[in-house]
């Protein structure tokens, strides 16, 4: 790509060393087992607050089960579910158990664990390219090209520094079609939204690595909006936000260093849960993978009952 790209500001890390930073947290170690599972291990970006982002451990889940697969077969879908949250400041050791292998379909159980606990188990299918029907869901017309749309960079005065550091030590580009809510909550309650989104800098051409890393932006703004249903921002005292579980099916193949919307809506919460869905979509409009996850969500009383 011929395009200039931007950087964050000389106070954090530049957008290459924020890529590979990650490549490098991708680049599990290990080897094919001689019994029954395959052990693979990996580090921990750093994180200010302490607590492993939860979108690193499905792209390196990815990445361990996709080692174990026959090289005629890509994944398609990924269930899993967060257990414990992780440390940053440790790696993390991969098991991953080769449940069946079939003409056409494989299945991976991978098991992420910190200290000997687990903190992350995810079950993924992968399958031998097939022909078959075709239809998509098409993109939102009237979307704002990202060009014209705040780097998510610029509005992030007034944050703690320690808070700031997530948005600008990250190798990913956000830009916001709504207001963003790290502050301030949105005016309007409506429990949708809409990011684009891609990587600081122009990846190869490898398709496996592009997947991950998308497993791993997958995980990026989807629980905004049941926080825009109930006009809540990210800065609200005593809101508790956690990922409970995550899934996630790849339709076509999608470059993760160009750009992507990632069009999200939550058609229910109750009872401490919200329900976030997603579709991310190709510049051109290919609908490239669809999400799904459920949020722990505790949201002040005060708040909760306006």
């Amino acid at each position: 790509m011929s395009e200039d790209r931007e950087h964050p500001t000389s106070d954090s890390l530049s957008g290459d060393d924020t890529v590979d930073a990650l490549l490098n947290v991708l680049d599990l170690s290990g080897s094919e087992a001689r019994t029954r599972e395959d052990i693979f291990t990996g580090r921990s970006q750093s994180m200010p607050l302490g607590r492993v982002y939860g979108g690193q451990v499905l792209a390196q889940a990815v990445v361990a089960a996709e080692r174990t697969i026959p090289d005629d077969r890509t994944i398609h879908s990924m269930h899993g579910y967060f257990l414990r949250p992780g440390d940053s400041a440790q790696g993390i050791t991969f098991s991953v158990d080769r449940i069946h292998d079939g003409r056409s379909f494989s299945t991976r159980r991978t098991q992420a664990y910190q200290g000997g606990v687990p903190i992350f188990s995810m079950i993924a299918s992968f399958q031998v390219g097939d022909p078959g029907v075709e239809h998509a869901e098409p993109m939102p017309e009237g979307v704002p090209a990202p060009e014209t749309l705040a780097d998510v960079e610029q509005t992030l005065q007034g944050l703690h520094p320690m808070t700031k550091r997530l948005f600008l030590d990250r190798p990913v580009e956000l830009r916001r079609v709504e207001p963003a809510i790290y502050l301030e909550a949105s005016k309007e309650k409506q429990p949708r939204q809409a990011v684009w989104m891609r990587i600081r800098r122009p990846l190869g051409d490898d398709p496996s690595l592009h997947r991950a890393i998308l497993a791993y932006l997958s995980d990026m703004t989807i629980q905004e909006p049941i926080l825009r249903a109930h006009g809540v921002a990210w800065s609200t005292p005593g809101l508790k936000v956690a990922s409970l579980d995550h899934a996630m099916w790849w339709h076509r193949a999608g470059r993760v260093d160009e750009w992507m919307l990632y069009v999200q809506d939550s058609p229910s919460a109750r009872g401490g849960r919200g329900l976030a869905t997603g579709r991310i979509y190709s510049r051109d409009g290919a609908l490239i993978a669809s999400v799904a996850q459920e949020v722990m969500v505790r949201i002040p009383s005060a708040i909760d009952e306006e």
